[in-house]
């Protein structure tokens, strides 16, 4: 598919020298301009939300680029699904254009063009900050992280800015054509991930590119640069710079994009999984079955990924903090509390850890508290309580999470089996199983209408007094 490209290699550019230096600049080569007759992207590819965004823009006299993960995947021969445009307009030039866009962000300026469900986002040309810019356009932390990003330049400098060389890919709706300014082309030929620049500094400048190098690379089957998965181990602490709620975004993409147990066997392996669920981590160095069931869960939500069947972040959170809320209700049944009243304490304290590493709006982690208390519920099958538990609203997600709890070796297998057959019984199949399982034989534990007592009225005698005892 990209046969004529390496005519395209050409020396350093002095332009790009001059952005990040002689010595950071090696090896980085000038912008290969590569025309619509040598590459396979086509409009066809791109959303009509895209092209409408691309084409206002150039015919209003600005630059228009689609950037990053949509060219690069039109490249790997995937169907793009998310569409950036870059663009030289400020983002109130932009706003001005569209009615139906939004600017969003402090740390960095962008414009949401919506049509309908779907949204364009709109980025301007980024600049090197410098200097003599004030805090309120660019700032710095001591650690080196991006505080504030918002110097506008031109397109060579904003394809520097950019994470890695596969992202800074620009097609330009101007003449169809594909600008590679860091050796992208060539890294998608030998599948292989690279950050622009010195990896150490771009990692410190914003820690969640340790993250998206993960899930690109388990998500293209790319494997990372030696130098760019270096500082990684070092460097993963400075994740707990980065506030939770921002994390909680990154955390559905790195799981909920169906490479979830390929990005989280990488996340283990780079020492990156602790710094977003440390109490997690934790529970995995004591409780032999703690992983496994992570996994099992990553893997049954890939599966209905695959199959287009909905997910939900409650349950895989439910999965990933269940040894967690086994190791604390355990320490307060040890204290002396019963087992429901133990669970509840734990459950409070698991979330209220959780939320200072990556956050868990409640309505997530609501139900997420349902399927833990759902987890004492279930052996509990006895008369009319089996058809209360069946009813609830979050039994089919704790009924998943005790099967995954059998396949991880937490519980020997069997009580799963026994709601497996309950769900697909008829009336008297269930009556059998609820015997079977130790229930009242005198009756079927169908819920109905208890019958009341009619209560018998005193005989009296005739002369209107009580009988005597």
């Amino acid at each position: 598919m990209f046969k004529g490209f390496t005519r395209f290699l050409q020396s350093p550019g002095e332009s790009l020298k001059s952005l990040f230096g002689t010595e950071a600049a090696a090896g980085v080569p000038e912008v290969r301009v590569i025309p619509r007759e040598e590459h396979p992207v086509s409009r066809q590819h791109f959303s009509d939300a895209a092209l409408k965004v691309l084409y206002r823009l150039h015919n209003a006299g600005f630059e228009a680029y689609l950037v990053g993960g949509c060219i690069r995947d039109s490249l790997l021969g995937r169907m793009p699904k998310d569409f950036d445009v870059a663009t030289d307009a400020t983002p109130e030039e932009v706003k001005g254009l569209f009615r139906n866009s939004r600017i969003i962000g402090r740390r960095f300026r962008i414009v949401h063009v919506r049509f309908g469900r779907e949204v364009i986002e709109v980025t301007t040309f980024r600049g090197k900050p410098g200097d003599d810019h004030a805090d309120h356009i660019a700032q710095q932390s001591d650690d080196g992280l991006l505080l504030r990003d918002n110097v506008w330049g031109n397109i060579q400098e904003d394809a520097l800015r950019r994470d890695f060389t596969i992202n800074a890919l620009y097609y330009s709706i101007a003449d169809f054509s594909i600008h590679d300014f860091a050796n992208g082309v060539r890294d998608i030929e030998a599948r292989t991930l690279r950050l622009i620049g010195d990896p150490a500094t771009r990692y410190r400048e914003d820690p969640v590119r340790m993250l998206r190098a993960v899930r690109f690379a388990a998500k293209l089957d790319f494997q990372l640069a030696p130098d760019s998965e270096a500082p990684i181990r070092e460097l993963a602490p400075l994740m707990l710079q980065i506030p939770p709620a921002r994390l909680f975004d990154e955390v559905l993409k790195l799981f909920m994009a169906g490479h979830g147990v390929e990005t989280f066997r990488l996340l283990r392996h780079y020492g990156l999984f602790e710094m977003l669920f440390p109490e997690a981590a934790e529970a995995m160095d004591e409780l032999p079955w703690a992983e496994r069931l992570v996994e099992e869960a990553l893997a049954s939500t890939d599966r209905r990924i695959l199959e287009e069947r909905p997910v939900t972040p409650a349950f895989l959170f439910a999965a990933m903090l269940w040894g967690p809320v086994v190791q604390r209700q355990a320490e307060q049944e040890a204290r002396g509390l019963p087992p429901i009243p133990a669970l509840q304490a734990a459950s409070q304290q698991v979330v209220s850890r959780q939320l200072q590493h990556v956050s868990i709006p409640k309505r997530f982690s609501l139900p997420m508290r349902d399927i833990w208390d759902l987890q004492q519920r279930l052996p509990l099958r006895r008369g009319r309580r089996v058809f209360q538990t069946r009813e609830h609203p979050r039994f089919r997600a704790a009924y998943d999470l005790l099967l995954l709890r059998e396949a991880a070796g937490e519980l020997q297998p069997g009580l799963g089996d026994w709601w497996t057959a309950f769900q697909k019984a008829d009336e008297h199949e269930q009556a059998r199983l609820l015997d079977k399982a130790g229930a009242n034989p005198a009756g079927s534990g169908k819920p109905g209408r208890k019958k009341r007592r009619r209560r018998r009225k005193p005989r009296r005698d005739n002369d209107g007094g009580s009988p005597e005892a």
